[in-house]
């Protein structure tokens, strides 16, 4: 895992603030790292970040999860949006995860994906998660200390929106090998990508692609792709940055019939072969 500064306020500090830091001492930086579950054997962790809400982080995480083990790669995803989860509804998983001794077991996709969410662990998944973000961030930290996920290619990671407690707490316990910035085709585009953009380098995470979501939809009469959030300006943002497009997604109402019908194993999403070229640079 990269190592991560132990200064929490470096934009503020001064030389009498700094006075006893171990950083200026050349003193070992405390390490927040999680020890993994002695049962698990993850081999990358990828996240998938924005910068907002809205952006369909979860559905590209979904997308991502589905062609990676439709090319035969063992994958889970760990649901990290805690207050905001879907991805078990989005495969229709329902019931408890189950129990053994003080760990869990992740449930299972119809296409052998394996999940954790909070809403695998309540006995209704409608009630709100009213917690205050440590709380929260710890719930998170133990879906890797506590989970048996077993041996695993790629560990998906479907973080919260914004740059707050859980993306710190993932980026500082969790040996994650890079992240996709998700985004939308707004002229706020450039703002959004660079606060993930931005939180991903000083963490040092390595940026592995920009997706678009909502890029666009196509005519069902005439096939014509219609901008409906505007012109994108995510190669331009990309270019900036120095970053892949990693994918363009268009409007696809038969990947929301699969989510409301709890089906999304069958989704298939070939507007993000680029994204999974780049992770397959990992193997």
């Amino acid at each position: 895992m990269a190592e991560k500064s132990s200064c929490s306020s470096s934009s503020t500090c001064s030389k009498e603030s700094c006075e006893g830091c171990p950083s200026a001492k050349g003193e070992a930086k405390e390490s927040f790292a999680a020890e993994m579950n002695s049962h698990s054997d993850i081999k990358r962790v990828i996240g998938v970040v924005s910068g907002k809400g809205g952006v369909g982080k979860s559905l590209v995480t979904a997308c991502l999860a589905n062609q990676l083990a439709a090319k035969g790669y063992r994958v889970g995803i760990l649901d990290a949006d805690v207050t905001g989860p879907s991805i078990p509804r989005m495969y229709g998983l329902e019931g408890l995860a189950e129990v053994s001794g003080e760990e869990l077991l992740p449930r299972i996709t119809a296409n052998d994906i394996k999940v954790m969410s909070i809403n695998l662990l309540m006995e209704d998944p409608e009630a709100p998660v009213i917690w205050r973000g440590p709380v929260i961030a710890n719930v998170v930290k133990q879906f890797w200390t506590d989970v048996v996920w077993g041996e695993l290619d790629y560990l998906l990671v479907d973080m919260p929106p914004g740059t707050g407690d859980v993306p710190l707490t993932v980026f500082q316990s969790l040996p994650v090998d890079g992240v996709f910035v998700v985004t939308s085709p707004q002229e706020l585009v450039k703002m959004i990508v660079k606060k993930a953009w931005n939180m991903a380098k000083t963490m040092n995470i390595p940026v592995l692609g920009v997706i678009e979501n909502y890029s666009y939809m196509k005519c069902p009469d005439c096939g014509k792709e219609i901008k409906v959030f505007g012109e994108s300006h995510i190669d331009e943002v990309a270019d900036e940055l120095g970053v892949f497009v990693a994918g363009k997604l268009p409007i696809d109402p038969t990947l929301t019939e699969l989510t409301d019908a709890g089906d999304f194993a069958k989704a298939e999403n070939p507007y993000l072969d680029r994204a999974i070229e780049i992770l397959g640079f990992f193997r």
